[in-house]
């Protein structure tokens, strides 16, 4: 392409869908060759699957920039595919097919069998030898999978099936999904731990707390659209009223009039609500959210939007939660506080309103940073939006993003200057949420989806300074946020320079020139590609285009610590993996640069991987060598969970596992060295607070000296007894203030003694008297 300057466009296989895979092979957490990330630089590759019109690809792109090629077969269309995480094992539970891992799971249109309908069985291959190890049939089609080390799920029409990881045998199962017209047409997300999906009805009485605020955001744009929609609404029931009196039917009855007329024989379903549950604690068969059942295993159940839901999405640590509707304007951000006994005590804090626009688009994925301060929606529209979130709430600003920490909540000053008693006072007195969107509402009980909310909650109102129960009022004020960048996929690349030098597989390291002089060739909008439709996956990760520029130079190991984000990586449906190289900087519209000053983003395409196959390329297909990358990461990450269950791992010389060598080494120790390692840990794990009490003005201390005429009318004795100096000195249980002397009283204050902290090097002798020590930790 590079020298004969004509696209070869006939000889590209066609994708159907992309995606960026999770598995043993960049698993940071149990993957033992990532654990010394900071001192080696290993970093985990990307792992990338394409679906295409016949059979599918797996690729990885490790941090050389070398992309590799590690799986390609055609056998027939793929709707979905999984490479399934090493299970999570102990001594009651082991893995019934540990020789076989890596495992694929399939779900193409012609199953094992053959016989039953297409899409309609999870097949699963084994990669190390190539055989198919277990085969799971459904009367109706299978929409996707999806896999964590505990369970394998099988999503369904309106029903979702988990399976164990470890037997394959059948776990729970739900059939109370609310249907979603695609291009999900039943989502769902999977945490490490948790799953949500899009539940029928709302159940008050399993009800948490919290949930979605109403979106009132209305721009002069949305005006003018809605006003647009109701004149089309008009002209339809025109249209309707003809055709009644003609007395034909339009052919094209749209999906949700179908729905709507299904739905008055049954109970009327509700949108927009979302269950998650706990998929270790669930109890086994039918989970059912109903009046009658128990809460069990039902972590949360709250209204999130007032359409159906359309796309979900846990962070990295599964604590919040990414929800989108069927409209596409706007996306919620929740924050999951969960309680051990019911999900009516659990909170749903609506942290984030990520503002999209107000045109529809469907979303098709959503992906964060890993550590959650940046999160990218795509639309089928082709279109990736950036947005900055904390993931404790707040607006997003200088101080939370330009670092390439994380920071606190609080600043330093913050903390110490007490502004947040009086931001929390303020708030109280206006009953309720303080927003800084006009046309919210005010408290959280004024929106029309929060249930009541009763005294008791008021009453143990909490401030975020001390550590309160964050499940109870008031809720954190929400934010609306606008994508700082909006990255459209273009159909071609302009002017692409190939870089010469050996590739793997065939698959070449692009890099783009970013003073584009030339003239570009003429780009097709991608909304007006195939269908309307245009499939995009995009994902965080450390920059690997310093190799494409530099390939002579040598990775510095602090070179990709200059980047506050990380790189995002976009995969369209032409094959083209893009890096993208995110600069979050201060409004340059901004008079002054402070912390709370707003941010703007500018992103440039830094290189591109061409991933597409054509039908020249032969077929990669297992039983794989011991030393491929899929089976090297799957015997690392199974020798570890072995580890951590204390069990022996197969071909180990000796039966050493940690846990005996541990006791082994507790063995010779004395319990009193244990109780001074315990002391240690105390002293070591305690910070104090930021400002002492003494360092602020907020206190003033006085001496009061009772007068020697004082009496003193002890509670323990009925009798008067004059305070001299001979006499023993009876407990000051009770003054009398009319007794005390108000002009003794020194209202110079007297010069305290410095009090000795741990750590001080004066030794107590050297002062007046003997002083007691305060330890300021114990």
């Amino acid at each position: 392409q590079a020298y004969s300057g004509t696209p070869p466009a006939e000889e590209k296989e066609k994708i159907v869908w992309v995606r960026f895979e999770n598995a043993d092979l960049n698993d940071t957490t149990r993957n033992m060759e990532f654990h010394e990330i900071h001192s080696t630089g290993n970093e985990p590759p990307l792992l990338l699957m394409i679906g295409y019109s016949d059979g599918m690809q797996v690729w990885s792109i490790p941090i050389s920039g070398e992309a590799q090629e590690l799986f390609s077969v055609r056998h027939g269309p793929v709707r979905a595919a999984r490479i399934l995480p090493a299970p999570q094992i102990s001594a009651q539970k082991c893995d019934n097919f540990s020789e076989k891992r890596p495992l694929l799971g399939v779900c193409k249109s012609i199953g094992s069998s053959g016989t039953s309908p297409p899409y309609c069985c999870v097949d699963l291959y084994s990669l190390r030898t190539g055989e198919m190890v277990k085969s799971i049939q459904f009367k109706t089609p299978i929409y996707d999978l999806h896999c964590n080390k505990r369970i394998l799920v099988v999503v369904l029409q309106e029903k979702i099936a988990a399976f164990d990881s470890c037997t394959f045998t059948k776990k729970f199962f739900v059939t109370s999904c609310y249907p979603c017209p695609g291009p999900n047409m039943n989502p769902i997300a999977l945490g490490s731990r948790w799953l949500a999906y899009a539940e029928n009805k709302l159940i008050r009485c399993h009800q948490s707390r919290g949930g979605a605020c109403g979106d009132n955001i209305q721009s002069y744009t949305a005006t003018v659209i809605s006003a647009a929609k109701t004149i089309k609404t008009g002209l339809t029931m025109v249209g309707k009223v003809v055709t009644q009196l003609t007395g034909t039917l339009p052919s094209g009855a749209t999906e949700e009039e179908i729905l709507a007329h299904s739905n008055i024989r049954r109970s009327p379903l509700v949108p927009g609500i979302i269950t998650i549950i706990d998929t270790e604690t669930v109890a086994e068969g039918q989970v059912l959210v109903s009046e009658d059942s128990d809460s069990d295993g039902i972590v949360a159940h709250f209204p999130a939007h007032e359409k159906p839901i359309c796309c979900m999405a846990f962070n990295p640590s599964g604590m919040l939660l990414v929800t989108t509707d069927t409209l596409g304007h706007d996306f919620h951000v929740f924050q999951i506080l969960t309680h051990p006994w019911s999900s009516s005590q659990s909170a749903v804090h609506h942290l984030y309103t990520l503002h999209r626009g107000e045109t529809e688009a469907k979303v098709q994925d959503i992906s964060f940073s890993h550590d959650c301060r940046w999160v990218v929606v795509s639309t089928l529209r082709g279109t990736s939006h950036v947005f900055p979130i904390n993931p404790y709430g707040g607006q997003p600003c200088v101080r939370t993003h330009m670092s390439p920490r994380v920071v606190n909540r609080m600043s330093r000053f913050q903390k110490s200057a007490g502004l947040e008693e009086i931001e929390q006072e303020l708030t109280s007195k206006q009953g309720g949420r303080c927003s800084p969107v006009p046309g919210l509402s005010s408290s959280p009980s004024g929106s029309p989806l929060h249930g009541k909310l009763n005294s008791q909650d008021t009453y143990n109102n909490f401030t975020n300074n001390n550590p309160g129960n964050p499940r109870l009022l008031p809720l954190p004020s929400l934010t609306v946020v606008l994508p700082l960048a909006q990255i459209k996929q273009p159909m071609t690349l302009g002017t692409i320079t190939k870089r010469t030098g050996p590739y793997l597989f065939g698959a070449g390291c692009f890099s783009i020139k970013a003073p584009c002089k030339s003239k570009p060739a003429p780009q097709i909008s991608p909304s007006k590609s195939v269908g309307g439709e245009f499939c995009v996956a995009a994902v965080f990760g450390s920059s690997r285009s310093w190799f494409a520029n530099n390939p002579g130079l040598k990775r510095e190991k602090d070179q990709s610590k200059q980047f506050v984000v990380e790189s995002l990586y976009i995969i369209s449906c032409y094959g083209s993996l893009v890096e993208h190289v995110l600069e979050p900087r201060p409004l340059s519209t901004a008079p002054k640069i402070s912390d709370d000053t707003p941010l703007e983003m500018v992103t440039c395409p830094r290189a591109s991987w061409t991933l597409v196959r054509t039908p020249q390329w032969n077929e990669l297909q297992p039983p794989f060598n011991a030393n491929h990358p899929l089976l090297l990461a799957a015997d690392a990450v199974q020798y570890y969970q072995y580890l951590l269950a204390g069990l022996v791992p197969p071909g180990s010389p000796g039966p050493i596992t940690r846990h005996e060598s541990y006791d082994s080494l507790a063995s010779d120790h004395s319990g009193q060295e244990d109780e001074e390692w315990l002391s240690q840990v105390e002293i070591v794990t305690h910070t104090g607070p930021h400002r002492r009490l003494w360092m602020g003005p907020q206190f003033q201390f006085k001496t009061i000296h009772p007068s020697g005429q004082t009496t003193v009318i002890s509670s323990s004795s009925s009798v008067l007894q004059s305070h001299g100096p001979s006499d023993t000195p009876q407990p000051l249980l009770d003054f009398d203030t009319d007794d005390l002397d108000l002009n003794s009283l020194r209202i110079q204050p007297v010069r305290s003694e410095p009090v000795s902290m741990p750590g001080s090097s004066r030794p107590v002798s050297d002062r007046r008297g003997v002083s007691t020590v305060i330890d300021a930790t114990s």
